[in-house]
């Protein structure tokens, strides 16, 4: 059976957005895949290529840009059934609250999608708590995902934004015969396309360093209308399910919440993942993200010339991450 390769010219091998929007891709066709007759399913499939390095998708069927990423946003907004959190807007969760809800998830998989039970597995656990010097509790708070970097800074709360940008809408009626037309553009311009940034910050999870970087150079306040900060809608709407893939469990002793291709040393957190020439499922990447010898050259002999190293960094009280280097380069 013939392939079809489409290289995404807009997923830059250095930036963890896109990393995660790359996940999100697969993870959100997969999702189609299972409503559609065989014939029909695209079985992805990426790897990278160079001059420049980019993501080569591979599908079974052929496609257009457009229709590939409808189907995108179609899986895209099933998943996103599965992300709610009631009134909860941070990953506040205490010790006992987590363990409940990740009991139900776990429940509920044996009988549907499991989805839920993969995304909230990424967000938290009760194995590991918060630890606040002189402050005991029966029933602490657990410590969130790592890449979560919205805890209420400038009223940006993780949570409402991770239920709401996946299912994301116009907010004025678009004319007849382009209903959803808008969010399918936003996607071709993401995995196609130059990022232009030209979205508003209420999308961003702040896993762009460019909004940082830009952020520490500009010339004024940027809540102010003319130093407007912008975010690229449609990577977000990928990495909001994307993130499910980086699975947490306790580490260190218990003492912290690692995500699989996570680090910990005495910088901080950092964030690995992997460069391989040869096409990999989303189940082969979570893989090579697991590997304990992801950042020792380990994997070389299954096809990843390189891995990308992103440090999770504070700015104020706003987090962010930074583009990422080759490891040999950051010393991991």
């Amino acid at each position: 059976m013939p392939l079809s390769e489409y290289r995404l010219d807009g997923l830059e091998p250095d930036n963890p957005l896109a990393f995660f929007a790359l996940l999100g891709l697969l993870r959100a066709l997969t999702a189609t895949d299972e409503e559609m007759e065989p014939a029909l399913r695209v079985h992805a499939r990426v790897y990278w290529t160079e001059a420049p390095t980019r993501p080569v998708l591979v599908t079974r069927v052929s496609l257009s840009p457009e229709d590939l990423a409808r189907r995108a946003d179609a899986g895209i907004r099933r998943l996103a059934e599965h992300h709610e959190f009631g009134d909860r807007a941070d990953l506040n969760y205490t010790q006992s609250e987590a363990r409940e809800v990740l009991r139900e998830a776990a429940r509920a998989a044996a009988s549907t999608s499991r989805y839920r039970a993969d995304l909230l597995a990424a967000l938290m656990s009760d194995g590991t708590v918060e630890s606040k010097s002189g402050k005991k509790t029966d029933d602490p708070r657990i410590q969130p995902t790592p890449i979560c970097l919205l805890f209420g800074q400038g009223h940006q709360h993780f949570l409402p934004r991770l239920r709401d940008v996946p299912r994301w809408q116009p907010e004025e009626q678009e004319e007849p015969g382009r209903q959803g037309e808008e969010a399918i553009e936003h996607l071709v311009a993401t995995l196609f396309h130059p990022w232009t940034r030209a979205d508003a910050m209420l999308s961003s999870f702040r896993w762009d360093p460019d909004e940082i970087a830009r952020y520490a150079l500009m010339a004024g306040n940027p809540t102010d209308a003319k130093y407007k900060l912008g975010t690229q809608l449609g990577a977000n709407r990928l990495a909001a399910v994307g993130i499910s893939v980086l699975t947490a469990a306790p580490a260190y002793g218990g003492n912290r919440l690692a995500i699989i291709g996570g680090h910990y040393d005495s910088q901080g957190f950092s964030l690995a993942w992997p460069i391989w020439r040869e096409p990999a499922t989303l189940c082969s990447i979570r893989w090579m993200l697991a590997h304990p010898d992801l950042r020792t050259g380990g994997l070389r002999p299954l096809g990843v010339e390189q891995v990308m190293v992103s440090r999770r960094i504070q700015l104020d009280k706003y987090f962010s991450f930074t583009r990422a280097q080759p490891v040999s380069a950051m010393g991991s």
